[in-house]
């Protein structure tokens, strides 16, 4: 049963899409997403997409478009290389235009990386910065917020250092009640069906889904016995953001 709760800010729930392609990112557009997480390898958890794909991103009207700078999959541990490759990407999306960029890294005891976050946020100085799910790696989430505040980031992607936005709502709850300087991007699990009850318990003003689906290739040949990718993946099935799912979930958001 959902318990009913105020929201902290009467104000408009920002439909943030996490859009692992090109296809997605339109679906976005005309879905009625307010906002993009621009990325690539959506099975990897994200990457940072292409330079042609953050600019044809940027053709369409009316959605703002955050890139997300993640050089690899796996942990939020970087080495000088992987951070150099992050700045550079940065760069990019300042030349390009970008309204902001998605970052974070760890430490290996998992604190926020102070220095290499310092590095990164100087060279977005400018541009939104949005400290993405490595928060929710993060040992201490209350000292991890105050150390991302002091870096400058205006929101956290977090799903409440839960499996799911829903797992962590009241969590996420007690983090914006606690830090109201902050907004937190409640993400994770975000579904048409309970988009509202997130909302309402989580108390946050901006949503992040992927509202993905399953699409088949349009290949009538098909070579089964070679893999591009991982053994026992079909590569002949990919995941892209669904526009019915889309403006279902920002359906919802006019009403919460």
């Amino acid at each position: 049963m959902t318990t009913t709760m105020k929201p902290i800010n009467k104000t408009k729930t920002i439909l943030e899409i996490c859009a692992a392609d090109i296809d997605s990112a339109y679906a976005a557009a005309r879905g009625g997403a307010d906002r993009i997480e621009l990325c690539c390898a959506l099975g990897e958890g994200g990457l940072t997409p292409s330079a042609g794909t953050i600019e044809e991103a940027l053709t369409l009207p009316e959605i703002k478009v955050n890139v997300l700078i993640r050089p690899r999959a796996g942990d939020f541990v970087y080495s000088e290389a992987e951070l150099r490759v992050m700045l550079r990407n940065i760069e990019t999306c300042r030349k390009l235009g970008v309204n902001g960029v998605v970052f974070g890294v760890l430490r290996p005891d998992g604190d926020i990386d102070l220095s290499a976050c310092s590095r990164l946020a100087k060279a977005a100085e400018g541009m939104h910065m949005t400290f993405h799910r490595a928060f929710d790696m993060c040992r201490n989430p209350r000292k991890a917020v105050g150390d991302i505040l002091e870096l400058g980031f205006d929101r956290i992607l977090t799903s409440g250092q839960e499996v799911s936005a829903m797992a962590g709502a009241a969590f996420i709850r007690e983090l914006q009640l606690e830090f109201p300087e902050m907004t937190f991007i409640a993400a994770g699990g975000v579904i048409p069906s309970n988009v509202s009850e997130i909302v309402a318990l989580s108390g946050v003003r901006e949503i992040h889904a992927s509202a993905k689906k399953s699409v088949e290739s349009s290949m009538t040949f098909r070579r089964m016995s070679v893999s591009m990718g991982k053994t026992g993946i079909d590569e002949y099935i990919r995941q892209t953001s669904d526009i019915e799912k889309i403006r279902q979930i920002a359906t919802k958001l006019k009403t919460t």
